[in-house]
């Protein structure tokens, strides 16, 4: 009997050993758990604020639209909880990473519903710079980041800052971004560089017909058009979308239109495609309607022309569009593919790549 108790109290101890060591490993593990959470970093953002943000990112808000696309190329768009895309402003994007279906929509340009970001529980906000939300995201106390980029320069300070902020991977990720953005530029601009100015074509980007829209110079817009080989025929004007007359447009005479995406398809518009310029008495008058030289400007996961990561696309794309004589072998369908392969983790068919290439939405 003495055996049989002395047995059953070793079994006990045992037990009771197991116990003790699995609650000490699952006290361990929730402990580093939190310790990472509480472990920060300092950075400094667009805004030229100093920003503590978490050294372990789970959960990310983020309420500009071209930087969703930068964040699933740094490969965190499993991560994206709170956004400001949807499946009908960004369908390419919705494609390319199906987690974002996951995300809730909580902002606007305008607007944003704060109860609901708080409920995703973001570590971390990301924002466009002077944005009409910012007031009433600073009360949420989530670490916020405003980015902003008016060149390529600025851009690749936006890509490094954002991986640098997500750490591991991300960091290879930009680094490779970079030089990728760096190698087109340098491939398109040693080629336009040589172009006489009197033989670069005006280029005039249109973002809207109601009212008339259009890019200016300090703007990401008017560095590709630079970058492409063309002069921006709206340069006397700063900044993005700012409204004009068909009267200065006139005076521009631009040799090229390159119209953003959106703007034929704009409920308020009067122009629905391109022929009816070529039938409109004012706008047949202009040299790019004359001689047909009105594009439809691509969109991919997100606007080529505006901020997002394919702008290391549209630099290609509007090389070829200016000057096709002098970009004979470059092949934007595979391109484009290359790109969403090696930056989007996303194998584009050929359909699919000329759709992009369209403006056209997926199946």
């Amino acid at each position: 009997m003495k055996k049989i108790r002395r047995a059953r109290n070793l079994i006990a101890i045992i037990f009771a050993a197991v116990f003790l060591l699995a609650g000490c490993g699952q006290s361990s593990t929730d402990s580093t758990k939190s310790s990472e959470k509480s472990q920060q970093k300092v950075i400094t953002d667009a805004a030229g604020q100093k920003v503590k943000v978490p050294a372990k990112i789970d959960k990310i808000a983020d309420a500009w639209p071209a930087h969703n696309e930068m964040v699933t190329m740094l490969g965190a768009g499993n991560k994206i909880v709170s956004t400001i895309s949807t499946p009908q402003s960004v369908p390419w994007l919705y494609k390319v990473n199906p987690q974002m279906k996951s995300a809730v929509t909580d902002f606007t340009n305008e607007s944003v519903n704060t109860e609901e970001v708080l409920k995703t529980k973001p570590d971390i906000l990301f924002m466009p710079i002077n944005s009409k939300t910012a007031g009433k995201v600073k009360e949420l106390g989530i670490p916020t980041v405003q980015l902003n980029f008016t060149d390529f320069d600025s851009m690749k300070k936006t890509v490094k800052l954002t991986g640098e902020i997500f750490g591991g991977d991300s960091v290879k990720r930009a680094d490779k971004y970079i030089s990728y953005l760096d190698s087109k530029l340098k491939m398109v601009t040693d080629v336009t560089s040589k172009i006489p100015d009197s033989q670069k074509p005006k280029v005039l980007h249109i973002i809207s017909f109601s009212p008339l829209t259009v890019d200016g110079k300090n703007t990401i817009i008017d560095s590709w058009i630079k970058a492409a080989g063309g002069i921006n025929a709206a340069s006397e004007i700063t900044g993005n979308m700012k409204v004009t007359s068909t009267e200065q447009v006139l005076k521009w005479n631009p040799d090229v239109i390159i119209l953003g995406s959106n703007t034929l398809t704009d409920v308020k518009s009067a122009i629905k495609n391109i022929d009816q310029l070529t039938q409109n008495s004012t706008w047949s008058q202009i040299n790019a309607v004359k001689n047909r030289k009105v594009y439809i400007n691509p969109t991919g996961a997100f606007l080529w022309d505006r901020y997002g990561a394919e702008e290391a696309l549209q630099i290609q794309w509007a090389a070829k569009t200016l000057h096709p004589d002098k970009f004979k072998n470059l092949d934007i369908v595979k391109e484009t593919r290359n790109f969403y392969k090696t930056f989007l983790n996303y194998d584009l068919t050929e359909e699919e790549a000329n759709k992009i290439i369209n403006d056209k939405n997926p199946d």
